[in-house]
């Protein structure tokens, strides 16, 4: 009998996806490009690695030979591939009118269901607000920027004499900042601390989504479980001594609880500290590392950036005062340095959205509840926008406007992301520590 409905089900999910994607095949004025294979599509194409600062073969190649607007099916979906800037500008514009967020099912799992990421609408907007309150201009200009500099000048002070692994110890400083800025997290050495569990949930995120003991995507989840048990036992200490306030991130989360009309609850102000605590770290800790990597490739970039930042430390009355924010707004060349290093870096590859209803755009159509995958490489590296796009030149920002529809790094619309300026400060605070001292 058992057999019989695994038959029956099979058949049933077999015949549900067939008669997906063949309709997606017969929908007219799509974007041009190939639905692939029954079932699979084109998705082995798609997910196969590749290690190059280049665009994805996949993506370049369907360019060449489709244009900046393509259709595939990937993950079991139909979906528009976009490497068209005036596309991508659209989408970023029409969130929650025409698009709205959308993540792999196995992504989407690992986040949660109610991660900020994940949320849409009015939700969406109360947490993002929230997280502007304390990341806004006025607490990065004042307590933000000296505790950055305090904190990585401490840590970088001590590598002095020793060989250091970049990406490890940027991840390891860039955690400390983050987690001391939401919940006041000192760090502690061992198996146990919090960030080894936000490392074995950032390693296993895009891993093959198998949750069985021993499997990367297990160690993902087991990380996440462990990481909201700590974070729990935060809040929940900080909620029973209303007297002890660090004046974090915490602490707000704590006030809005108490609130009677919140839409906030206590699951979601979880997820929400975890899912900053994750993106304030990890995705800092690449642009970092590529910046470092790129200046110590480029020697004259190298010499320039040190030549701004010690025209800052000589024009000091006081030679071992603290960074002001008159100094970090002067540092131009540096703002150059982490704007190129973004751009080749590409840390964000692909960003997923879905239609609500049918979208028409320059002649196409794009029918209801298909995928849309905005590209920014496919805009970053594409030599027709930069010219000699693969190669480090912190000087073509010199007329450039960092904000424009040809440089997402940090997404578009209702969903840039939040804490854009603290992690540029944070990038500025790392190379002005580094230059300075070695």
């Amino acid at each position: 009998c058992k057999i019989m409905w695994a038959v029956v089900v099979t058949v049933v999910v077999a015949f549900v996806v067939a008669y997906v994607w063949g309709r997606s095949k017969r929908c007219k004025n799509t974007p041009p490009g190939s639905m692939g294979l029954p079932f699979v599509g084109e998705t082995l194409e798609f997910l196969a690695t590749d290690t190059s600062y280049n665009i994805s073969p996949f993506i370049k190649k369907r360019m060449l030979r489709y244009g900046s607007l393509f259709k595939t099916h990937l993950l079991g979906r139909p979906t528009v591939v976009s490497a068209d800037s005036d596309f991508n500008q659209f989408v970023f514009q029409q969130e929650d009118r025409l698009f709205e967020s959308w993540f792999p099912t196995s992504f989407r799992n690992a986040l949660g269901e109610q991660n900020i990421s994940t949320l849409h609408g009015q939700m969406h907007k109360y947490l993002r607000r929230m997280i502007l309150s304390k990341f806004g201009f006025d607490n990065i200009k004042g307590t933000l920027l000296i505790q950055a500099e305090d904190h990585i000048m401490s840590n970088i002070s001590t590598w002095n004499g020793q060989v250091v692994n970049i990406r490890q110890e940027c991840g390891r400083i860039l955690f400390e900042i983050t987690a001391k800025i939401l919940v006041s997290y000192k760090p502690i050495k061992g198996s146990g601390c919090l960030r080894d569990n936000f490392s074995a949930f950032s390693d296993g995120l895009l891993s093959f989504p198998l949750n069985i003991p021993g499997t990367t995507y297990y160690k993902c989840l087991k990380g996440k479980f462990k990481a909201l048990a700590t974070l729990d036992k935060m809040l929940r200490q900080r909620s029973e001594n209303p007297d002890t306030r660090n004046e974090d991130f915490l602490d707000l989360l704590v006030d809005e609880l108490k609130m009677e009309e919140t839409p906030v609850t206590r699951s979601i102000a979880l997820d929400l500290i975890f899912s900053l605590l994750f993106a304030g770290y990890e995705t800092t800790t690449i642009a970092c590392t590529a910046a470092i990597k790129f200046i110590t490739e480029h020697p004259e970039a190298l010499q320039r950036l040190t030549e701004e930042h010690d025209a800052i430390l000589g024009s000091r009355r006081e030679k071992n005062s603290q960074i002001t924010w008159k100094e970090y707004t002067s540092m131009e060349y540096t703002s150059k340095v982490i704007i190129e290093a973004l751009r080749l870096a590409n840390i964000v590859a692909v960003i997923f959205r879905k239609t609500l209803k049918d979208v028409d755009f320059k002649g196409y159509n794009i029918p209801a509840d298909w995928i849309v995958i905005v590209c920014p490489p496919a805009l970053h590296l594409n030599p027709t926008i930069y010219s000699d796009p693969l190669s480090f030149n912190p000087d073509r920002w010199e007329c450039r406007q960092f904000s424009s529809k040809n440089f997402i790094p940090f997404g578009g619309g209702m969903r840039l992301c939040p804490g854009m300026e603290l992690a540029k400060l944070e990038l500025a605070m790392f190379l002005h520590c580094l230059v300075t001292n070695y």
